[in-house]
Formats: C-alpha cells, structure tokens, sequence
C-alpha cells in the first residue's frame, strides 16, 4: 500500500478562465487509443453563462448543486437541477448558464483526444449561439 498523497486538483487553465471557476480534479489515460479521460469540477456563479463551446470528445456531466440551463445547438434548452445528468456529443457546440438561486456546480467528465484544447470557445464565445 502507497503512502503517497494523491495529487491535489489543480485549476483548469482554459479558455473559461476568468468567467468561470473550473478545477480538474483528476486526467489520465483511457483504455481507448488516442484518448483521455479528464475530469472538471466547475462552478458557475449566478447568472453567468460559460458562451457557446465545444470540446474535442464526448462530456457526460451531472449537476452536483444548483439549477442549470444547458443549451445544445439543434436541440430546444434544458433546465437540469441538482441529481440530474446531461451528455454532449464531440465538437457540438453548446452552453451553461447558472439559473440561481446560489452557485451552480458541474461535474463533468470529458473523454478527449489530448493534442487537443479541452475547451474552445465558438461564435465569440459571447452568448450568442453559434452560426
């Protein structure tokens, strides 16, 4: 048995830097060539959207705290509440917004290729949906 301590997550330097809190709580490799599984708590404070982004692999998430609106491109928004999952197909650009009253919490586990950005913002990344 290893006496060694398990990393401590560590910020997610991404493109939501500064809009959003994200921490990764753990990556590493999958069982699936050019994969990997990284895993992001991130926190939404009231109000805020994260815009409209993509990711280069699948996000299956869940909503560990608060109400969230999750808007897919080509599919009508969806209000998810604490307990409730949601997925999003590879490169599908979508959107997060925290619906209050408190801080909205995700977690969110991406299976992604590892050249790529974890997160890259579309259409300005500004809210307004893409194209």
């Amino acid at each position: 048995m290893s006496s060694d301590p398990a990393p401590a997550p560590r910020s997610a330097g991404d493109a939501f830097a500064g809009r959003l809190t994200r921490t990764e709580v753990q990556r590493g490799p999958l069982s699936v060539p050019g994969r990997v599984v990284v895993q992001v708590l991130t926190e939404i404070p009231v109000g805020v959207e994260s815009g409209w982004h993509t990711h280069p692999g699948e996000e299956v998430g869940y909503i560990a705290a608060g109400t969230v609106q999750v808007q897919v491109q080509g599919q009508p928004p969806r209000t998810l509440h604490a307990g409730e999952g949601f997925l999003i197909p590879p490169g599908t650009p979508h959107n997060a917004r925290d619906l209050g009253p408190g801080t909205g919490q995700m977690l969110s586990t991406y299976v992604v290729d590892p050249s790529q950005p974890l997160v890259t913002l579309v259409a300005g990344g500004d809210g307004a949906p893409p194209g």
